[in-house]
């Protein structure tokens, strides 16, 4: 059996034992889901062995006819790009079950049902192969997202969860039309040679037509696809889901919000913007990246006037989204390997501020900066790794967040298409307010002053708390130290997207040579 078939399919049947649980076994039941989480974590390891790195094309690929009259198939595989991000999801999850042992005290036995569900759809966007089996998983991680903040979250949860739900809808049906549309067009070319019933969803031939159609067509596909995917980065002005989603959420569901679901937009922009619709990829990278930079700066602003720690930290997370997503665009194999790098260094670094703000509520159930003050004295084990947490999302040389955001930098500097030194210069900003916001946030509640007793006697990390926290400096120091690791993965997949967009037909046209 494919090793990938496994990574897939285990949280699933994971998921599905544990409705055989006794409900009064609690402890049995956050075992074996930890154990399952672990289990397919250490066997998505793998795949590294099973990948070779110098191939830009799919690899692994597992093809099974699903619908022959809609050419539909259970088709997976995956691509330089692709691979970090199932890994993430892997490696992620454990730490989030764990995270929950103390957080969540009520329905244990449907929580961690949803929780490996959702790993199961998490997994299977990003080697989906086959435009329908990508929908269904797509719309599938909607459900035990929308039940763990709808019974799982804080006093505001329901609004939370409908305005998330609704939001991804609506971008789905888009994409929904987007995609039964471009089936038809090329499948009406396939059966026209003599080839197929007349549709189909396989990326692998949709790929090879769909940057053939014309420019007209291709825009209106590509805005169906991209408002679909944008709503889930989220980037701005579609980004008012987020804080009220992390704000409710269980800290288990932000940090999988924040590690793995938003890096569903900025990849299916990768995967299939710019993969499919090259030409309007160009025609529209001005416009995106100008969002994405907006977007940078005003999530920065708007974190800075936080009293909510968990609040301040979702908003950082809109600002460094639109770093991938400026990446993206700049059309550069820098900037899109930034934007790759820089999705997996989000997901940890992000991840463990969630995980460190958890941490605190779980003691004085309250997020409210103005409640903190001399953490330091009381949890310096905690204020260590905070620290940490809090220094490699600012962008410190030596730790991920440094790395991501040089290469997006770069690129979009570099950028061909974007034709201006000024995408780089204000997004640069964004890295300045990122570290007032945050160093500011750590000082206040770190080492500010506050005469509160409840403060005077926390205790410092527990047990549980090391295992989620030191997996996640461990490799913050190692893409900070030697990203070469991770990113010799991508490389030769970036640069092979690159090359194909750089040789779409606009690009040839008579303004761009001469620039």
């Amino acid at each position: 059996m494919s090793i990938l078939l496994l990574v897939l399919f285990l949280p699933l049947v994971g998921s599905l034992s544990l409705l055989f649980f006794n409900r009064e076994n609690i402890k049995a039941i956050k075992g074996y889901s930890l154990v399952i989480s672990i289990i397919t974590f250490v066997i998505s390891l793998f795949l590294i062995p099973n990948f070779n790195s110098a191939n830009p094309g799919f690899q692994l690929v597992f093809d099974h006819s699903w619908i022959p009259s809609l050419d539909a198939g259970f088709r997976i595989g995956i691509d330089g790009m692709s691979f970090l991000l199932v890994l993430l999801s892997t490696f992620i999850t454990p730490i989030a079950i764990l995270s929950s042992y103390d957080s969540i005290h009520k329905k244990e036995k449907e929580y961690y049902f949803m929780l490996l569900l959702l790993q199961f759809g998490m997994i299977g966007v990003f080697v989906s192969l086959d435009l329908f089996l990508f929908y269904i998983f797509w719309e599938l991680i909607l459900i035990p997202m929308y039940f763990i903040i709808g019974i799982w979250g804080r006093k505001n949860r329901i609004y939370a969860t409908v305005k998330f739900f609704l939001f991804t809808v609506v971008g789905s049906l888009f994409m929904l039309v987007a995609i039964v549309w471009l089936g038809y067009h090329v499948g009406g070319i396939l059966k026209a040679q003599g080839i197929g019933h007349g549709f189909t969803s396989n990326f692998l031939v949709l790929k090879e037509y769909a940057s053939k159609i014309d420019l007209d067509t291709s825009r209106w596909l590509f805005l169906a696809f991209a408002l679909s995917f944008c709503i889930k980065v989220p980037l701005f002005p579609l980004h008012t889901w987020l804080p009220d989603a992390h704000t409710e959420a269980p800290t288990p569901g932000s940090v999988i919000l924040a590690a793995v679901l938003l890096k569903m937009g900025t990849y299916g922009l990768i995967r299939f913007n710019i993969e499919l619709f090259p030409n309007a990829s160009i025609e529209y990278a001005g416009v995106i990246s100008t969002l994405a930079v907006i977007g940078i700066i005003y999530g920065a602003l708007v974190a800075m006037v936080q009293t909510d720690i968990k609040r301040l930290v979702a908003y950082s997370s809109v600002s460094h989204l639109g770093f991938v997503v400026l990446g993206i665009f700049s059309m550069t194999a820098e900037g899109m390997q930034g934007a790759i790098i820089q999705m997996v260094s989000h997901g940890l670094s992000t991840g463990m501020l969630f995980l460190c703000v958890g941490v605190l509520y779980e003691r004085r159930h309250t997020r409210e900066i103005s409640e903190y003050g001399g953490i330091a004295k009381v949890m310096p084990i905690f204020t260590v790794f905070f620290a940490i947490a809090m220094f490699a999302s600012v962008g410190l040389p030596g730790l991920n967040g440094f790395v991501g955001e040089y290469l997006t930098l770069i690129g979009a500097f570099m950028s061909p298409v974007l034709h201006s030194f000024a995408y780089s210069i204000f997004a640069a900003s964004g890295v300045i307010f990122a570290a007032v916001y945050l160093l500011w946030m750590f000082q206040r509640v770190m080492y500010g002053t506050n005469d509160n007793v409840a403060n005077h006697n926390l205790k410092d990390l527990t047990k549980n708390e090391y295992f989620m926290l030191i997996p996640l400096v461990i490799f913050i120091v190692w893409i900070g130290v030697y990203p070469k690791t991770f990113m010799s993965f991508s490389e030769n997949s970036s640069r092979a997207l690159v090359n194909k967009v750089m040789k779409a037909e606009i690009y040839k046209m008579p303004t761009l040579e001469k620039k």
